[in-house]
């Protein structure tokens, strides 16, 4: 698979999904997207949780700064993201939602404190029913910066595109 057929998107508060987003971009290549929102979450982390509780109860799509121009001229899509509320933040949401991901590979990753993947990946096959998604990785966010063997023997049994 050629290299510009593989977006690695993600969404990050923290930098931990970002660190683990650049692993796999460093080994699948492709392009590289960060998913943000127009107005920043706060940084505080008891701050950031409510409003992430507040935008998935009202189901909120947060407008985003940029767009992927050539959605199309890719294959794969990679989606990484936080666990917030047992599923991805809502400008992930926005993200998958804008776009026709027909007849792409969706792979989700996200990084967690304890809940993995939550519910994001049946979200994820709900919002792309004419995709193929499979398995995600989920990263402790304490164990990103040690996790390069973990993406590797992910990406390995997934087979799907190297550089």
């Amino acid at each position: 698979m050629a290299k510009a057929s593989i977006l690695v998107a993600y969404f990050s508060h923290s930098g931990n999904t970002r660190a683990i987003a650049e692993q796999i971009h460093e080994r699948v290549g492709g392009d590289l997207f960060r998913i943000e929102t127009v107005d920043p979450y706060p940084r505080e982390y008891n701050a950031v949780v409510e409003v992430a509780r507040k935008e998935q109860k009202a189901s909120a799509r947060p407008r985003l700064t940029k767009d992927v121009t050539n959605l199309a001229s890719y294959a794969v899509l990679y989606v990484g993201y936080p666990n917030w509320w047992a599923t991805m933040p809502m400008p992930v949401f926005t993200f998958l939602e804008g776009h026709d991901l027909s007849g792409k590979t969706v792979i989700p990753f996200c990084t967690h404190e304890g809940s993995g993947m939550g519910r994001s990946g049946r979200d994820i096959k709900e919002l792309c029913p004419k995709s193929v998604v499979l398995d995600g990785l989920a990263v402790r966010g304490g164990s990103v910066r040690s996790a390069e063997k973990n993406v590797i023997e992910w990406l390995e049994r997934l087979a799907v595109a190297r550089k």
